[in-house]
């Protein structure tokens, strides 16, 4: 049964709030005069004006408490996609997830904004300007995104507009920015290791990088924008900059920006990726005797060295997404900057 039902739309739940994009998503909310529940295996900030609960998001129970008074649910809440346990990803993207639309219904929530990925219909060719009316991937490039899809198949499924519920998908795609846990990191504990020095392919593949606050923005858009009868509810929308940049130029300016030397070798993707190939079938072959976790993949080299960059026209249309901070010049130099001062402050 529903209770503690409110209509005002100004208090919500950020489920994953002490993660990257949950933090940044925490910010906007509150500069947005909302009030804001956290959710969170771990607490990892403090804010006097953010109410925390710590839990296991596929125990029900441990949500509810979270999600009374709650108008608006963002569910951000995953492991992070360069982890190789695939029961982890199982029970917290899709199991967790279920326990996510059940307590909703419960506390009498009325709104869900998942963030998906763009990568549930990528399967390591290229996509130019993808909508969302692509299939999901049949071979999904990791089991990170397996799980994914079977999330946001389950969020948009559980639209009930007759019943007051309705949600929708955020799909982003290279999430970056200040506090990023993953692509920036990665990529400067490569180079300076040396691995950055090739480029795969002939390095005019364009590819959708996403500054951490348009996605944060297509999110609150999405839920300001879900009512009965709105082209939103049970739909799935790519939130990018809307700018893709060739893959390479965008890493040699992140690169060469915190003082490393840009890649300038170049090796044919089809050389790069059989590679990948035949290290991977040698390291299954000596999995019964050792256990290496290779960083040299296909998946690797065919996100490094493939087209995959997604139309936000749904998403232009439906709830008037445009994105709040560009790539262009001075701005991205002033991103480099950021992230080097959060880097220093981590």
């Amino acid at each position: 049964m529903a209770t503690h039902f409110r209509s005002t739309g100004k208090k919500c739940v950020v489920i994953g709030g002490s993660g990257f994009l949950g933090q940044h998503m925490v910010e906007k909310l509150l500069d947005k005069g909302y009030s804001v529940n956290v959710f969170d295996i771990q607490k990892r900030f403090d804010h006097d004006r953010v109410q925390f609960f710590l839990g296991d998001l596929c125990n029900k129970e441990a949500l509810l408490p979270a999600l009374q008074d709650v108008s608006v649910a963002f569910h951000c809440a995953s492991p992070a996609p360069s982890s190789d346990n695939k029961e982890l990803f199982y029970k917290v993207n899709f199991m967790g997830t279920k326990a996510v639309i059940e307590a909703c219904k419960e506390a009498g929530v009325q709104k869900l904004v998942l963030t998906s990925s763009a990568s549930v219909v990528f399967e390591g060719t290229d996509i130019k300007n993808g909508t969302e009316d692509l299939p999901y991937a049949k071979k999904p490039i990791d089991y990170y995104t397996e799980t994914k899809i079977l999330q946001e198949k389950e969020v948009l499924s559980a639209n009930d507009p007759d019943n007051n519920f309705f949600t929708t998908a955020i799909r982003p795609h290279g999430i970056f920015g200040p506090r990023d846990p993953q692509l920036v990191p990665i990529l400067i504990q490569a180079a300076k290791s040396g691995k950055m020095k090739f480029i795969i392919g002939d390095g005019k593949n364009l590819v959708d990088f996403t500054y951490v606050e348009n996605v944060v923005h297509g999110h609150i858009l999405a839920a300001e924008h879900l009512r009965k009868d709105s082209p939103v509810c049970g739909k799935a929308f790519h939130i990018t900059n809307d700018e893709p940049i060739p893959f390479w130029a965008f890493m040699s300016r992140i690169l060469t920006g915190l003082n490393y030397d840009a890649p300038k070798y170049y090796i044919p993707y089809w050389l790069a990726y059989y590679l990948a190939l035949f290290l991977s079938l040698v390291l299954w072959l000596l999995s019964p005797l050792i256990i290496i976790k290779p960083t040299f993949t296909p998946m690797r080299v065919a996100l490094a060295g493939t087209f995959h960059y997604y139309s936000c026209e749904r998403a232009k249309r439906d709830m008037g997404y445009k994105p709040v901070v560009s790539l262009d010049g001075f701005y991205f130099y002033l991103i480099v900057l950021i992230i080097l001062t959060s880097l220093h402050e981590h």
